[in-house]
């Protein structure tokens, strides 16, 4: 049974959000308790609707069914991201397996919740995924750019180049990119990478990190020297290789 409590303050208004679920009940559920919350909300009922939909409405954030009538959530995330829309999505499933969790966010996803569920989980988790989103700049004005050999990430144009070449992150991809070029030649444990990208441990289970980084890799390291690697048993860190990993006079 799925609790219907809802939180008593609602978050801040000012995003929208597209709910894809072929269950009228559960379609119903949520598009009522996410306007309640302060949320603008549009739904569809299978696959062909919500890419129709995505396209129309913009969402800042797509809660997706994965088990849909006419395809799966899987494939319709798959479309979005060849077609370049990198909108944040939180899965739904009755899947509780870790497989299956791994697949759906690997494919792009940024949060998987299992039915039965709370109402009120699934609310804060896509306040916490927005959160991630928009954090706002230094107060300063502008972030400066992280670099580190030829790798530059912006986060405020959002723009990722690994020399002249504009690589196109997913909004994981970019958080875990950040995470290790901010700390560069560091190790960084699996542990402490979910906690930074994801906000949580997954119930202890880190192939999450294995499989973005994994993505991360043929993006980032398509082209030599490998910039991403692994330190087995411990994590991984972002580093020239050690014998290319001189200083350059300025």
């Amino acid at each position: 049974m799925i609790d219907q409590h809802t939180p008593a303050r609602p978050p801040a208004a000012g995003h929208t959000v597209l709910v894809v679920e072929d269950d009228a009940s559960i379609r119903t559920l949520l598009t009522s308790a996410l306007g309640a919350a302060g949320y603008t909300v549009a739904s569809a009922a299978d696959g062909q609707e919500a890419m129709f939909r995505a396209g129309a409405t913009r969402p800042d954030l797509i809660v997706l069914d994965v088990m849909l009538p006419d395809t799966d959530g899987f494939r319709v995330i798959r479309d979005l991201r060849a077609q370049g829309v990198y909108t944040p999505v939180l899965f739904l499933t009755a899947r509780s397996g870790v497989e299956d969790r791994i697949i759906g966010l690997s494919s792009g996803g940024d949060d998987y919740v299992t039915k039965p569920f709370h109402v009120q989980e699934v609310l804060l988790r896509i306040r916490a995924i927005l959160r991630r989103g928009s954090a706002p700049p230094s107060a300063t004005g502008a972030r400066p750019p992280l670099r580190h050999a030829d790798l530059t990430l912006d986060e405020t144009t959002r723009e990722v180049r690994r020399a002249d070449r504009l690589l196109s992150l997913s909004p994981t991809e970019f958080r875990l990119l950040a995470c290790l070029l901010a700390q560069p030649e560091r190790v960084l444990e699996k542990s402490e990478i979910l906690q930074q990208v994801w906000r949580y441990d997954f119930s202890g289970d880190s192939r999450i990190v294995d499989t973005y980084i994994k993505n991360l890799r043929r993006k980032i390291d398509r082209d030599p020297p490998a910039l991403i690697h692994t330190v087995r048993g411990v994590g991984y860190c972002l580093r020239l290789p050690r014998d290319e990993n001189r200083p350059t006079a300025p």
